[in-house]
């Protein structure tokens, strides 16, 4: 009666020990999410414009929020579900409802991350996550919800594991404004 719990608990502590620290897992060992957001209605700039023109009357802002809601719960529909998410391995672009990854970029090839904000950022808290290779901007993240606790989450990612990619930025808490 007791054996299937003890072996449980004898897999459990050897999962364990494999890892130096608990919950971190090693790119080697497997892949791990780091962090996952979904995006704003800031990801769709001239309806997101529109709604905050309208929310600033009384009489429209219902309109705005009917508007703004069909953009945003659309994120869950399962043909356009898409978030962006940060592993111990890539940032990538997923959709659908199973979040098959649509574009990635190795935390290898990442030089830079940069957050391009416009007029709607500051009323949405969101703004546009650039990946920045080699100078070009290889994959754009809009919308992002609070983008630079995110940015910072993927440069300290890409700086934690990455060999050699440590010494090019200081690490950056997630709470820095």
């Amino acid at each position: 009666m007791y054996e299937p719990i003890h072996l449980v608990i004898e897999v459990c502590m050897t999962d364990a020990r494999s890892q130096a620290i608990a919950g971190l897992t090693p790119p080697e060992i497997g892949e791990a999410r780091v962090r996952e957001a979904w995006p704003s209605v800031a990801r769709s700039p001239a309806i997101a414009s529109l709604g905050k023109l309208l929310t600033r009357t009384i009489i429209l802002a219902p309109l705005a929020w009917l508007l703004m809601a069909l953009v945003y719960f659309g994120k869950l529909f399962p043909f356009a579900a898409t978030r962006y998410t940060l592993t111990n391995r890539r940032i990538m672009i997923r959709k659908g409802l199973k979040g098959k990854p649509r574009k990635e970029v190795p935390l290898a090839d990442i030089d830079d991350v940069r957050v391009v904000t416009d007029g709607n950022s500051t009323f949405f808290r969101a703004g546009t996550i650039e990946i920045v290779k080699n100078g070009q901007v290889v994959l754009s993240l809009p919308g992002v919800p609070e983008p630079d606790s995110f940015r910072h989450a993927i440069l300290n990612t890409r700086n934690a594991w990455v060999p050699g990619k440590a010494s090019t930025l200081p690490f950056i808490a997630a709470s820095a404004k």
